[in-house]
């Protein structure tokens, strides 16, 4: 059975690409499974310290959902529907979200409802000049269901996303980027290198202050000020009892570079 989810190792940095190609890296639940394995792999290694996630081929990202599959659990009955498809897709994009390692989606081409709704939850996106977005549930008379109700909207603000939602126009890279799904927007054969460049900069720092920043965002979003403040408290509380805080601190004031342990 050909692998839904390759991965790659590149140092500290693990490559994951979605590959079904021929189907436009449309997410099965075989992939979706997978790919939800494959995170569980990289989060047990302390080697691999950030990801990077892309689709096979130069034509898409991922399509979205398999409609087919779909199709199938809905002449099942909703139950069904919402057991294999929505909660799964919803386990995923949750995965991604809370992941304690940073993640960076290389965009290179279609990123249409489900592949959109990853990068919508993924901590990190560089675009290509060639990638397009759009949220098209709508044209088959469903709502998104992998959280792009909910995401979309604290990303781009609620006309703005309400305006793709409820249209399904695509839309293209510096669209992403002024709606803030990408950080960056580059030319095609630069993708990767950007991407990998992006995760450089991060793996300079203390991946326990990765995990920590990326723990009271994620947690902080769904929570009043004041209850963040305390998540962000809570967070530094964790960081102040480890090697790395000392090493940090140490090498400020002896003017060096750090040597992180992540201890």
């Amino acid at each position: 059975m050909t692998e839904t989810v390759l991965m790659e190792r590149r140092g500290p940095i693990a490559v994951l690409t979605l590959n079904r190609p021929g189907k436009l890296n449309a997410l099965s639940y075989q992939m979706n499974d997978r790919l939800i394995a494959r995170l569980e792999e990289i989060e047990s290694d302390d080697s691999l310290r950030a990801v990077i996630l892309t689709g096979a081929g130069d034509r898409a990202f991922s399509a979205g959902g398999d409609i087919h599959e779909f199709t199938e659990s809905v002449r099942r009955g909703p139950e069904i529907a919402l057991r294999e498809f929505v909660r799964r897709g919803q386990r995923m994009t949750r995965r991604l979200e809370a992941f304690g390692k940073p993640i960076i989606a290389a965009v290179n081409g279609i990123a249409f409802g489900g592949g959109c709704e990853i990068i919508e939850a993924v901590h990190l996106a560089v675009a290509s000049d060639r990638a397009s977005f759009a949220k098209p549930e709508i044209n088959i008379g469903i709502p998104p269901t992998f959280g792009g109700t909910q995401r979309l909207p604290r990303l781009a603000g609620r006309k703005r996303a309400l305006e793709l939602l409820l249209t399904g126009d695509p839309f293209g890279p510096d669209r992403a980027y002024e709606l803030g799904l990408v950080n960056r927007v580059v030319p095609h054969g630069d993708l990767m290198p950007a991407a990998v460049e992006l995760a450089e900069r991060i793996l300079r720092h203390s991946p326990l202050a990765a995990a920590r920043i990326i723990a009271a965002v994620t947690r902080g979003l769904n929570a009043s000020i004041t209850e963040g403040l305390e998540i962000e408290s809570e967070q530094f509380g964790r960081m102040a009892a480890t090697r790395d805080i000392g090493e940090g601190l140490s090498a400020w004031i002896d003017r060096r570079a750090p040597v992180y342990t992540g201890t």
